[in-house]
């Protein structure tokens, strides 16, 4: 079958089943009718959506077939994550609806490719190989490689990576050692290794060269290990006794989009200095660019009264807000920053610039300032701040701020820990999500945030704009959360966890994300030379 679109009711069939599961997995990532709040992951709907996609690959006949079946899949999974970027652009950007339209099915088809060389790749290296465990074991290690190399390639963008659907299901416990690539890795590969028994033998009459023989027990045996013994990492959840506890309130100040950078600006900076001049919390954390403009920019007085509220109290606030410096003599640099007012003097601060830009919003990549001058949105280049920033020091916590999307990327996160002494005991995700309305997007991103904690063993603090506005605990679960589209505030107390890092951040923190891929490589060399031997005996035997 060529997976191409045709006008025959087989080809159709077989494009709209792809179509389904590629949604499906997209549903996995946010499903809307679970759980005590809209868009809790389903883990077991995203298995039952690659092992759909396996079956499928498994009946491709060629190499061009499989490559198309993992276009269709991918372009459909990453058009129902992404869609609201349609949003951004046309109802905020101003862009033309078609225009929108056709730029997000663009991102989301050229990004597909990746996914469709995997399925290419998997394809040769397997089609004449019937060793169950070795396709299950090439699949995940093709489909790994796709999902890094979507998260690094031009910036990366690896939002709705399949690993974040298990943030509640059974390949959680495998997140702090292998993190969330990982577990995209373990879902193909499981899902694969189901649907191969289902197709080839019946799990009734596996033979032992099955399951890989004394190599594939051992894989088993040490991921069984690494499942049991996971939730032994998992820090305790009351405080101990030396250490109180951490009184925060976190804003949500629900400015609309299309009014933040105009007509909305008073409003929102009223509401804001009220919020933090009244608050009795230890520290207090606005949204990102809760004040949108530049401190020199700001009415008179409303900066220092700020500045002297908490120069005299024993509270802190981390405040959102675009900064500029220049150093020297060289050119004005513009950063999308978090500033902490502390007590002492009236200039005590400490300062977070954002490292992981936002591409189009926050700078123009190269050759694209003509589609980012079809649009009307602000804030258009910002400097980058550095990967690895000291963290806020604060009643006995180590605390590390990210703004926006920052928090999408967990190698980045991650190299805070090198340093065990100075790691971060909480994480603090300022963030701005109405550009893309009351959509699922809040929710995927909620979960992101939860999948940070469980690679990293720490809690979360999430200030939004307009939602998710959650804390969550070290173990990944949300213990407080705000409605989305209100207006209000969030305090809980909020105990940091000063434990040893997990083995992800203790690996990725000193070798990024190449172990993974290094681990995949190996595999993909293994497969192919058993491959290359059964060749070689079949040819020998004819």
């Amino acid at each position: 079958m060529d997976l191409r679109l045709r006008c025959t009711p087989e080809h159709l069939r077989w494009v709209v089943g792809l179509i389904v599961l590629g949604a499906v997995q997209a549903l996995a990532m946010a499903w809307p009718f679970a759980g005590d709040w809209q868009g809790q992951a389903c883990g077991g709907l995203q298995f039952i959506s690659m092992a759909g996609f396996a079956l499928v690959l498994l009946r491709c006949a060629s190499a061009k077939q499989a490559f198309w079946a993992g276009w269709w899949f991918a372009t459909a999974w990453l058009v129902a994550s992404i869609w609201w970027l349609y949003i951004s652009m046309h109802h905020y950007g101003g862009l033309p609806a078609i225009l929108a339209a056709l730029a997000v099915f663009l991102l989301a088809a050229g990004l597909s490719l990746l996914y469709a060389s995997a399925s290419w790749a998997y394809h040769r290296l397997c089609a004449l190989n019937d060793s169950i465990m070795q396709r299950a074991l090439a699949f995940s290690s093709v489909w790994l490689l796709a999902e890094l190399l979507r998260g690094t390639l031009w910036t990366g963008f690896p939002w709705a990576a399949g690993g974040y659907a298990h943030v509640d299901s059974m390949l959680r416990e495998w997140a702090p050692w292998v993190g969330v690539y990982g577990l995209s890795a373990l879902s193909a590969g499981f899902a694969m290794w189901g649907a191969a028994c289902w197709t080839q033998k019946g799990v009734t009459s596996l033979r032992w060269r099955d399951l890989g023989g004394w190599p594939g027990l051992l894989a088993i045996g040490v991921m069984g290990v690494t499942w049991v013994t996971s939730p032994l990492l998992r820090p305790p959840l009351q405080a101990g006794p030396s250490k109180p506890a951490l009184t925060v309130t976190l804003l949500q100040g629900n400015v609309p989009q299309d009014l933040k950078f105009g007509a909305g600006v008073s409003m929102a900076l009223h509401d804001y200095q009220e919020a933090m001049l009244n608050n009795t919390a230890d520290l207090i954390v606005t949204p990102e660019t809760a004040v949108p403009l530049l401190p020199e920019f700001l009415p008179d007085g409303y900066w220092s009264i700020l500045q002297q509220r908490f120069a005299h109290g024993q509270q802190a606030a981390l405040v959102g807000l675009p900064l500029r410096t220049r150093n020297g003599e060289g050119p004005l640099r513009y950063t999308n920053s978090a500033l902490a007012l502390l007590p002492g003097q009236a200039n005590a601060l400490y300062r977070y610039d954002k490292h992981h830009l936002v591409p189009f919003g926050e700078f123009v990549p190269p050759m694209f300032r003509w589609f980012v001058d079809l649009m009307h949105i602000p804030l258009g280049d910002f400097s980058r701040g550095a990967v690895s920033q000291p963290p806020l020091l604060w009643r006995g916590e180590r605390i590390a701020p990210n703004v926006c999307y920052e928090d999408l990327f967990g190698e980045e996160l991650a190299q805070s820990f090198a340093n065990p002494a100075t790691s971060p005991t909480v994480l603090v995700n300022l963030s701005n999500i109405a550009w893309f309305g009351d959509t699922v997007a809040i929710d995927q991103h909620l979960n992101i945030s939860r999948m940070r904690t469980l690679e990293l063993g720490r809690p979360m603090l999430r200030a939004t704009n307009t939602g998710a506005t959650a804390i969550i605990n070290a173990q990944g679960v949300v213990t407080h959360r705000l409605p989305s589209g209100v207006q209000g505030a969030l305090t809980a107390q909020v105990q940091g966890v000063d434990g040893p890092p997990t083995p992800y951040a203790r690996w990725v923190s000193v070798f990024g994300l190449w172990p993974l891929a290094l681990c995949a490589a190996m595999v993909l060399g293994y497969v192919a030379w058993r491959t290359r031997t059964t060749r070689h005996a079949v040819g020998h035997k004819t």
